[in-house]
């Protein structure tokens, strides 16, 4: 049984609106969901909680039976044993004798024509049982695609998303996790069609024009030129959360090297450290010369090392 009262639970009293329950369910759905707060316990058991309160008093029905009952609803909804407030045979036992708790010949009591038998009409007020299913229906999720830019998808943030289906057809601004992939989902509690059910916000990565993504790390490529390779060089290049930097080139660097700026990668979580940002050396060899560069290439040729391939393949 719950320790505390429904209304309590929302933060509103008995004599609260439909709308005012729907609206402090939603803001605290949106504050307590796992995906705002990941691993954290407490938080999860609140939402659950939440969740539990909004089932029983946001239907008019339910809140009904609930306004009547009290925490006796709860037991009843909820199959618990033991006698019920009436005290009538055990939930899950026939009342009728035919039969033993949880045995072949049991007959388990509809709970909606137990609660009917004493004039609250069951779950779907009064009805058949095809009208009771429907009111017991569970509310209509949605799914939206959503594209965010590759920046937010690396370092974490907030974007507007905008959805239609919302009485005040306002933006809502949504908190994307650092280091969040294309294909993964998004919850908001809460927030579809009449304010009831969920909102599925499919994430897709737009791509960015030079950064590219492995995992937790970040890639980009850095072109230099055969001098700045053979020799060594301090060359600027980009991150994503701190722009432009300076990095130092060790002489003799091969194209295809990958020298790591660490730190600079997907930004760290309660549950991962940071990534780190490797910039791969792509050695660009002009594709005309001057007859100064050709003939110093010349005397390279002549009196530089062995050519790279010598030895490999004998």
């Amino acid at each position: 049984m719950p320790a505390q009262d429904y209304y309590s639970v929302l933060g509103v009293t008995k004599s609260a609106t439909a709308d005012e329950i729907r609206k402090s369910y939603r803001k605290l759905a949106r504050e307590f969901h796992p995906d705002a707060k990941p691993g954290d316990a407490a938080a999860a058991q609140r939402f659950k909680e939440i969740q539990e309160a909004y089932d029983a008093v946001g239907d008019e029905d339910k809140r009904r039976k609930y306004d009547q009952l009290g925490h006796d609803f709860y037991r009843a909804s909820n199959g618990e044993g033991g006698g019920t407030p009436y005290g009538g045979a055990q939930y899950g036992r026939s009342p009728f004798g035919g039969g033993q708790p949880g045995g072949a010949g049991a007959s388990a009591v509809d709970i909606d024509d137990l609660l009917g038998s004493f004039g609250f009409g069951g779950f779907g007020g009064g009805g058949g049982r095809g009208e009771r299913t429907r009111s017991r229906r569970a509310p209509r999720d949605i799914e939206m695609p959503v594209n965010i830019p590759f920046e937010k998808a690396v370092l974490g943030g907030k974007i507007d998303v905008h959805l239609p289906h919302l009485e005040s057809g306002d933006n809502v601004s949504v908190t994307i996790p650092a280091g969040i992939e294309s294909g993964k989902k998004i919850r908001l509690a809460g927030m579809g069609p009449n304010n009831e059910g969920d909102v599925l916000l499919e994430i897709h990565v737009s791509p960015h024009k030079f950064f590219k993504r492995e995992g937790r790390d970040i890639l980009v490529d850095l072109p230099l030129t055969p001098a700045e390779a053979a020799l060594g060089a301090k060359v600027d290049v980009p991150t994503l959360e701190e722009g432009m930097i300076t990095l130092t080139i060790p002489p003799g660097t091969s194209s295809g090297a990958r020298l790591r700026v660490r730190g600079k990668g997907v930004a760290a979580t309660k549950t991962n450290p940071p990534g780190d940002q490797f910039v791969v050396v792509k050695i660009v060899v002009p594709k005309s010369l001057s007859p100064e560069e050709k003939s110093a290439y010349e005397q390279l040729l002549q009196h530089g090392h062995a050519a790279p391939r010598t030895g490999i393949w004998s």
